[in-house]
């Protein structure tokens, strides 16, 4: 079904009289006046995010810290310490939250390999999965391995810290807020998600992962599983530092996370972030979420790489201050970590994940050739823009800004049709979206209408004319 612009939101002072000529340039259908109402605060949900305990959270920080080290050459044999203990607790923690949890070890056999992995070794990630009506996937994920600089000892020189010895990996790694913040945080989330008797549409994999360490090693090789099985993944939201609001600098920020996603612009991570956002805007405002235009820290990386390697939507959370001087260290401890602080960065993680879980599949904007159903519409001077149906909607959102500006300007709800048509808008000058609402009011991510890139050309040329080299000339 094609429907005429219904209405607008609120509006630029710069675009206002522009706007609304638009919005009264064509009267509306009846499938288009239907239109949901701007997203409320779901009940369950409330309760879901208000389940999560900060107790909880540092009492799981704490027992992570007790094994010592976590670093995925460490013991796997000793009773109470090395990875090989620490990976069995979280895997007995995740059992007993609910039965509702499928938990398992994601084990792979990796071969030695450069400094860092210095032996064959069986590295397994710890996974809880939350079955919903459909296979696509949600994740929720922190690493539980660590790594710790040796410190230099007392009176004598050294790099700041100390130095990486990967040949010693049963050497004091605490990981407390690297990423024992993480994982804790991924524990109380399946607890919560598993107890809260809401069926989800999507699958939930709530998963700690090992190897991060030595090079987003679980991770990669997680990822690439999906892919080669052809898993679908509507999101991952991945951990690593988000415990200890205080920075180096003497800063405490206790109110506000960093949230990293990779490019371009309008890329389906782009669009994961501004969907985390622009939830935790709605569930936890006094917790304010910077979105960071970059894959990650300069010159750094997380699990979500990987992820994103294989083409998948995924973003990192972080601390907004850093305290690099803790980092890989044995100064990475429990008691630098807030549970108040890392139990509302797990609220913002709850809003994205569930919301994104109970939502319809983002649409498909695209025709089979991967080309964008963006035209002009009948005059030429319109913004045409067309969808296919996404499972499970009722409704979707239309959004759309300025083509220098970053965040969606305005918008259009609209019912369950297929097309709109905005009047005298140059589909050159603004960026286009569109989003799937369900019939709770649940809302997916927006898929932009993208330009495929262009394909590669070789343009011939006369050899010896230019743009290319002819044959060899002879030396004199």
């Amino acid at each position: 079904m094609r429907s005429s612009l219904v209405g607008c939101s609120r509006k630029s002072v710069a675009l206002l009289s522009l706007l609304s000529l638009l919005c009264i340039a064509r009267p509306a259908p009846a499938a288009a006046q239907a239109a949901d109402p701007a997203p409320t605060t779901d009940p369950r949900l409330v309760k879901l995010l208000d389940s999560v305990s900060p107790d909880r959270l540092i009492a799981i920080v704490q027992k992570l810290q007790s094994f010592q080290t976590r670093n995925l050459m460490s013991s796997v044999d000793t009773p109470n310490r090395g990875i090989g203990a620490a990976r069995q607790w979280i895997f007995d923690e995740f059992k007993s939250y609910s039965p509702n949890l499928q938990v398992s070890f994601d084990t792979y056999q990796v071969a030695r390999q450069g400094a860092r992995i210095a032996r064959d070794v069986e590295l397994r990630n710890v996974m809880a999965v939350l079955p919903g009506k459909t296979a696509r996937r949600v994740y929720i994920s922190g690493h539980y391995d660590t790594v710790a600089r040796i410190p230099a000892p007392p009176g004598t020189k050294g790099p700041a810290g100390g130095v990486f010895d990967w040949a010693h990996a049963d050497n004091y790694a605490p990981g407390a807020n690297d990423d024992g913040s993480g994982t804790a945080l991924t524990m109380e989330l399946a607890r919560v998600f598993s107890q809260s008797g809401i069926q989800f549409n999507d699958t939930l994999v709530f998963i700690a992962f090992a190897g991060e360490e030595q090079g987003l090693v679980g991770s990669w090789l997680h990822a690439h599983k999906d892919s080669q099985e052809h898993v679908v993944v509507d999101g991952e939201f991945n951990n690593d530092i988000v415990g200890d609001p205080s920075g180096g600098t003497g800063l405490i920020d206790s109110s506000s996370l960093r949230l990293f996603s990779e490019g371009p612009m309008d890329s389906p991570s782009r669009a994961l972030a501004r969907f985390a956002w622009r939830m935790a805007g709605i569930y936890i405002p006094s917790h304010t979420v910077h979105r960071i235009a970059r894959q990650d820290r300069f010159g750094r990386g997380g699990d979500h790489s990987s992820f994103n390697q294989f083409g998948y939507p995924a973003v990192r959370f972080t601390v907004s201050e850093e305290t690099y001087e803790r980092q890989h260290s044995v100064l990475d401890t429990a008691d630098h970590v807030s549970g108040t602080y890392l139990a509302d960065n797990a609220r913002v993680n709850a809003a994205a994940a569930a919301n994104l879980a109970l939502a319809p599949p983002a649409p498909v904007v695209t025709t089979d050739r991967g080309r964008p159903m963006l035209g002009r519409g009948p005059s030429g001077y319109d913004a045409d823009l067309k969808w296919n149906a996404s499972p499970g909607a009722v409704a979707y959102r239309v959004v759309w800004r300025d083509g220098w500006s970053l965040d969606w300007q305005h918008e259009v709800r609209v019912g369950n049709v297929t097309e709109l048509v905005l009047p005298k808008t140059s589909i050159d000058n603004y960026i286009f979206g569109v989003a799937a609402i369900g019939p709770d009011g649940h809302e997916s991510p927006v898929t932009a209408y993208v330009n495929p890139v262009r394909a590669d050309e070789t343009i011939k040329t006369v050899p010896g004319t230019g743009g290319q080299p002819g044959p060899p000339r002879p030396r004199p």
